[in-house]
């Protein structure tokens, strides 16, 4: 191209090199979901060549867009995390956007303190890892006055929030019902506790399980708390009773991880004397001894899934608020074992 090297490039330069209409890069800009993927490409290659990203930027500004868009989660170091940021961060950086992260660590004085990125305009969308809206408890943002949100890996109680996620009730069933065709009669459900929805979607699904067995197999639930402490701490109080289960279906992997280790402490063997099955794959279960059994998350799909929700709304696409739950896959490894006599 021939333009002097002193003067701006132009939305027209920009046109011009890719070969395609004024209006086309506009949109390719402004929504870029609505351009197909090859002439995006072009748009993008000529922005850079021209120099026109500093232009679009401003283009954004007065349309009082960032292109930044905040997930919020309870804890950078639930291994989970780092699967679901890969998949959001893909999804939103081919369309152009931005990811900031907001680690709340479960208390209300620091979700308020990454609201302000809200209230400043700093971001266009929220992701909400938390289960719940911001702020916990904080009566001042009614979701009307809240950015595009989407919900992922726990539901939010709100009927103008999607969510994305895996299915928890259909996995854990299909946990159960291998466990049962093992042989196992006696079942335990290690818990995290009383107040995790997710914790309950998964013991329904063991419920389930149990339930469309040939015949009966009564509940078993122990509490847990999600750790690798909680299920060791678990097992010791099991062992005061008479009565012992065959097998475990814990609430994740880090509480198989603290079963099995409290199971070999006491000198059982698994999966010879005991069948455990975790939740989650998360990269530290397939490191143990025995390797862990378990459901696989497909963390990557959902952060991709959730951010491309998010992007149609602030694209201007209208959605219905929907669920969208993805099946976990069971990854047979060596922590399960058939029944013996």
């Amino acid at each position: 191209m021939n333009r002097s090297a002193d003067r701006p490039a132009t939305i027209e330069d920009v046109a011009k090199l890719a070969g395609v209409s004024i209006a086309t890069v506009s949109r390719a800009i402004r929504t870029p979901r609505k351009v197909a993927e090859s002439t995006r490409k072009k748009v993008t290659a000529a922005i850079a060549r021209t120099g026109y990203t500093a232009n679009a930027m401003a283009q954004n500004l007065r349309m009082q867009r960032s292109r930044m868009v905040m997930v919020l989660t309870q804890s950078i170091a639930d291994p989970n995390f780092p699967g679901i940021l890969i998949g959001l961060e893909k999804a939103a950086n081919e369309l152009g956007y931005g990811v900031l992260i907001g680690n709340t660590e479960g208390t209300v004085s620091l979700e308020e303190n990454h609201m302000r990125f809200l209230s400043s305009g700093m971001v266009d969308g929220l992701i909400l890892l938390t289960g719940h809206l911001p702020v916990v408890g904080h009566p001042k943002n009614p979701i009307s006055t809240l950015p595009p949100i989407i919900a992922a890996t726990c539901p939010i109680s709100h009927k103008d929030v999607s969510y994305v996620g895996v299915d928890d009730v259909g996995s854990s069933k299909m946990a159960t019902e291998y466990l049962i065709s093992l042989g196992h009669r006696k079942i335990a459900y290690v818990s995290s506790g009383s107040s995790n929805p997710i914790s309950d979607l998964r013991q329904e699904g063991y419920v389930r399980g149990l339930a469309e067995a040939a015949e009966p197999i009564t509940e078993w639930r122990i509490e847990g708390d999600g750790s690798s402490e909680g299920g060791r701490a678990a097992i010791e109080r099991l062992f005061i009773k008479d009565t012992l289960p065959t097998a475990f279906f814990c609430y994740n992997d880090d509480t198989a991880i603290g079963v099995i280790s409290a199971l070999q402490i006491r000198g059982y063997r698994v999966p010879e004397d005991f069948s455990v099955i975790g939740f989650d794959d998360i990269p530290f279960s397939n490191n143990i001894t025995p390797a862990l059994t378990t459901v696989r998350q497909p963390r990557k799909q959902i952060g991709e899934i959730a951010m491309g929700y998010l992007l149609d709304g602030l694209s201007g696409e209208t959605t219905i608020p929907h669920e969208t739950l993805l099946h976990g896959d069971l990854v047979v490894r060596e922590s399960c074992g058939p029944k013996l006599t």
